[in-house]
This record gives structure tokens, C-alpha cells and sequence, in this order.
């Protein structure tokens, strides 16, 4: 059984992503980005619920059929159901994977799809985009705050960066768990992703620093810490939300830097609030200033670096 390794994230993915032929009709959904890109950082752990429980392949299509308040998976003439096997396999497959730091599943899958899989009622008639794959919905309920995100979706380049902030993230709170937490741990933790957390909801960012500014109880703490810190950083960040974090650390640069220094910085910030530059442009400064000026504050913030510049990914704002 794998176990978390601070070393290493691993991270869940629907096989067929991998090139893997599993799918119904033997063939696979092959992932280029994951396959030649996310292999760079991260560890797969490669999973087909289908092929778990013995369907083979290839094999015949299933879908979700909702009959009353129960969702069945079956075949589209009703002779094979796979209700009962697919479930007990999800429910026990996902309660074995705390150690993943986040999820890719296969989108429409009605395995594997997180959302908008087609539903089937009983009674007949045109099906609906409202189903969950069973073994994702297993996986949503058991660990609610895993980044989990569908191939399909990392085609846009916001949704990829919501999910690799998401993904590092959650990674670092996996690490700072691995061992028994004191509140100057989880202090120290918020102090780093401060500016990250405001850049994405600055409400939940005053949230959480009134939450570890009265610990008490550190478990309780660090549970609800973890639903607000994740919550936060799903919401995606805005040209006025980077603009505002943005501000506050040219705030730390005052007493550093010259008046043309300050006015070039501002105006930067500026620009990019307006869109005439992207986003990468007052962070290189800022990060430039901090060679000549160094604030060990602003070096620790995880904001300037969140993820593996080598995935690109902050050109998407």
C-alpha cells in the first residue's frame, strides 16, 4: 500500500489518461499534458475502477441509470449492472488514498467523471448532465478538500493554474501534517501562503488569520484551517485580487527602494491592472528588487513561486 512521501507528490489519475488501453472499446484517452508535462513534477498513481473489478476490455458500455433516489450502473440494455461491485470498489479504493495530494479523472466517464456525466432516468426519455463517476463522487465525499480536477478542463490555462496552486498546496499542508503540528508551525505555514490566500479570496484571507490568531484546540484548528485554506484558493484570483496583494508587498519595499524605483514598481502594478502587461511582469520586478533588496518575509511568500515555473502556467493571468 503507498503511503505519503514528503519527497514525492503523487497524484491520482484515471489510466486511460496515461495512454493505458483500458477503456471500453479498448482503446485510451491519452493525456499529452499529463503524460509529457506532469510527469515532470509529480508521481502518478494510475487507476481504472472499471478494469478493477474485473470488466476487461473491451467490454460493454455502462452508464448511470437513476431509478427513484438510487443511481445504477449499467449496461444500455440492463443485462449486466455493476452497481454494487463499482461502489464497494470506489468506497474502498478511496478511503486508501489519503496520501494523494490531488486527482485527474477522465471527464464523462461514469466512473471517473467529476461532473456533467450523462444520467439516464429509468423511466426513459432524454438522459441529463447532472451525474458524478461513481468512484469520483466515493473519492469527493472521503476527501473533500483533494484537489481533483477532469483532462478535460486543464485544456484552459486558468482552471490548470487554480489546480496546480491547489495541487502544491495541498502537498505542503500534507507535509506540515506528516508530523505532530504546534501553533508556531501552523502560524509559520499561514505566514508563507498569506499573500497567496489574499490574492484568491481576500474575506477567507481575514477569515483565517482571526482563526490562527485564537488557537486553542491545534487538531480542531488545523481542521477548519484546512476547509478555509482550500476553499480560498479554489475561488480563482482577479486582476483586482493580485492588484491588491500586489500592493501590499510593494508596502514592504518603502524604506528600500528610491522614488523612481517606487513609481516604476507602482506603475508596473498598475499596467497590469489595467491589462496592458501580464501578470509575470510586476512579479519579475518584485522578485529582481528582492535580489537587491532582500525582506525574508516577502522571499518565503509561496505567492511569488506556488508552483514549477517550468509549467507556465501565471501567463494565464
Amino acid at each position: 500500500m503507498n503511503k505519503f512521501n514528503p519527497n514525492i507528490i503523487q497524484v491520482g489519475i484515471s489510466s486511460c489518461l496515461l495512454g493505458e488501453k483500458v477503456r471500453f472499446d479498448g482503446g485510451h484517452k491519452s493525456s499529452a499534458f499529463c503524460i509529457h508535462e506532469m510527469t515532470k513534477h509529480v508521481e502518478f498513481v494510475s487507476i481504472c475502477p472499471e478494469m478493477a473489478i474485473g470488466m476487461g476490455t473491451p467490454r460493454p458500455a455502462i452508464r448511470l441509470v437513476k431509478q427513484d433516489q438510487d443511481i445504477l450502473v449499467q449496461t444500455r440494455d440492463g443485462r449486466l449492472d455493476v452497481t454494487q461491485d463499482l461502489n464497494t470498489f470506489s468506497h474502498t479504493k478511496a478511503r486508501e488514498l489519503d496520501y494523494l495530494s490531488g486527482y485527474i479523472v477522465c471527464q464523462k466517464s461514469p466512473s471517473c467523471g467529476m461532473e456533467r456525466v450523462l444520467e439516464y432516468s429509468a423511466k426513459g426519455g432524454s438522459p441529463t448532465k447532472s451525474g458524478t463517476g461513481v468512484f469520483t463522487r466515493h473519492l469527493m465525499q472521503q476527501h473533500p478538500h483533494l484537489p481533483v480536477e477532469e483532462d478535460g478542463r486543464t485544456h484552459d490555462l486558468i482552471l490548470r493554474e487554480n489546480f496546480f496552486t491547489r495541487l502544491f498546496a495541498y502537498h505542503s499542508w500534507q507535509c506540515l501534517r506528516h508530523e505532530p503540528v504546534t501553533k508556531k508551525a501552523l502560524i509559520a505555514f499561514h505566514s508563507r501562503y498569506k499573500y497567496l490566500i489574499m490574492s484568491h479570496s481576500p474575506v477567507l484571507y481575514k477569515k483565517l488569520g482571526q482563526l490562527t490568531a485564537l488557537i486553542e484546540d491545534i487538531d480542531a484548528t488545523c481542521d477548519a484551517y484546512l476547509a478555509l485554506f482550500m476553499e480560498a484558493l479554489a475561488q480563482k484570483p482577479t486582476k483586482k485580487t493580485h492588484t491588491n496583494t500586489l500592493q501590499h508587498i510593494l508596502g514592504y519595499f518603502k524604506k528600500h527602494l528610491t522614488k523612481a524605483q517606487k513609481e516604476e514598481l507602482s506603475e508596473t502594478i498598475m499596467k497590469y491592472r489595467q491589462g496592458l502587461v501580464p501578470l509575470l511582469v510586476p512579479l519579475t520586478l518584485i522578485k529582481h528588487y528582492l535580489l537587491e533588496f532582500p525582506i525574508p518575509y516577502i522571499e518565503n511568500q509561496v505567492y511569488l513561486n506556488p508552483y514549477p515555473e517550468q509549467l507556465k502556467l501565471r501567463y494565464a493571468y
